[in-house]
């Protein structure tokens, strides 16, 4: 069980043959939750530190236009798969893993903790 509050850049990133892996290039990392909370629950972050989407700045530009397309190719194939996605992200508080991270999820949920 991870304690820490960076998962990606403490496991993801570093450790994408530790995951099932959605998506990989020198930008985004897209892959199945570890623990998931719906029956599709797909995790899509930038390779690059970035802290949320509330503290992007301009120099940002370029890993989060590359986040955002990852995020739409994975919504449109959970979509077109289970015929309805959603796309969440957490700020703050709510924000277990302070890393920029997008979930796309579909079906019922899981669990709620």
């Amino acid at each position: 069980m991870y304690e820490g509050s960076d998962f990606s850049c403490d496991v993801a990133i570093p450790h994408p043959e530790r995951l099932d892996v959605v998506h990989l290039d020198e930008l985004v990392l897209a892959f199945q939750h570890t623990r998931p909370y719906w029956q599709t629950h797909v995790v899509i972050v930038p390779r690059r530190h970035l802290a949320s989407l509330t503290s992007l700045t301009r120099d940002d530009e370029r890993d989060v236009r590359a986040l955002f397309a990852v995020v739409q190719q994975v919504a449109r194939r959970v979509e077109q798969e289970t015929g309805a996605a959603a796309v969440l992200t957490d700020l703050g508080r709510y924000q277990d893993s302070k890393h920029l991270h997008v979930h796309v999820h579909s079906g019922a949920q899981l669990r709620r903790d």
